[in-house]
């Protein structure tokens, strides 16, 4: 029989009756309380280990290893201080030194995890390598990947869009996700998982980002097939996708446009919640994904506020 058949079939009223029902047939007390303690070490000892702080609240991450790419500001920064919230070590890596190390000292002060930030230019293989040899030097192993570095453009038509442009984001957004994934091999060692961070208008398209859409539908469907290639591995393999998130590059795009305020309003009202989310939202779904979602692998997380349902104008035609 399977190593779970059955169990929601299983009825238990106490330990100490002289049989219960499991899989439609008595069995004595003894074998139930086996199984029932093969269950508990089994969930108990899973990926998601909860250990405790001094203010004697629970650690998601405890002790683990976790690489965030671009994590010195907006979705990436939210990823790191949750991770580091929750107890884990994480190593980071950013282009801009002087925010990556006033990061890392603020959150190694504040702890209960720590962190290690590492300049890094992402859109180089010899620096993803690097990025991953620091870690396993540092700390013998890596139990999460997270891939989240990547840039929108300003939107712009295709028509006015350079070929050359095209080829540097997809090595920013999405050649430099499957390096880090293809180089962490020592996820393998620990089961770990890997969270790829893709945007909504990957699956639902976005007006004048061709170029962005394509890198972003490319994570997701990437995403899908690691996780079927590395689950020989145990090793997960998921996706977030984020519609508006209230980072320092949104305001900056916004910033672009004619009335700054009221493109934020529009952001935030393209949600069915009547917000952005949180760089600390984003944090917590990356958290899941690793700590908790240890039955699922190829799955695209929308972090949206419902701004992909229901219908709305639409047209584009003059």
């Amino acid at each position: 029989m399977p190593k779970h058949a059955a169990v929601n079939s299983l009825a238990v009223s106490g330990l100490g009756g002289k049989g219960r029902e499991y899989g439609g047939t008595m069995a004595p007390s003894g074998v139930v309380a086996v199984l029932c303690e093969s269950i508990i070490t089994e969930i108990i000892t899973r990926d998601s280990v909860a250990l405790v702080n001094k203010s004697g609240s629970t650690l998601r991450y405890g002790e683990k290893v976790v690489i965030v790419t671009g994590g010195s500001k907006g979705i990436g920064r939210g990823i790191v201080k949750v991770f580091v919230e929750n107890g884990a070590k994480v190593v980071f890596c950013a282009r801009g030194v002087a925010e990556g190390q006033a990061l890392e000292a603020e959150l190694n002060r504040a702890g209960p995890g720590s962190c290690t930030f590492v300049p890094c230019d992402i859109s180089k293989e010899e620096d993803i390598k690097r990025l991953i040899a620091v870690t396993v030097e540092h700390y013998g192993k890596i139990d999460c990947l997270v891939n989240n570095a990547g840039w929108h453009p300003p939107h712009k038509p295709t028509d006015d869009t350079t070929a050359d442009e095209f080829r540097d984001l997809l090595n920013l957004n999405l050649i430099s996700y499957f390096l880090a994934s293809k180089y962490a091999t020592h996820l393998r060692q620990r089961q770990g998982n890997i969270i790829n961070l893709s945007s909504l208008v990957g699956s639902i398209g976005q007006k004048n980002a061709a170029p962005y859409v394509a890198t972003k539908g490319a994570i997701i469907a990437m995403t899908k097939a690691m996780a079927v290639d590395e689950s020989r591995y145990q090793v997960r393999v998921n996706c977030i996708s984020p519609g508006n998130v209230m980072t320092p590059l949104w305001e900056e795009l916004a910033g672009q446009t004619a009335d700054t305020l009221a493109t934020i309003k529009e952001g935030e009202n393209a949600q069915l919640l009547g917000r952005m989310g949180t760089e600390a939202e984003s944090g917590l779904a990356a958290l899941y994904l690793a700590a908790d979602a240890t039955f699922c692998t190829g799955i695209d997380l929308l972090l949206s506020g419902g701004a992909e349902l229901n219908y709305g104008y639409k047209s584009q035609v003059p």
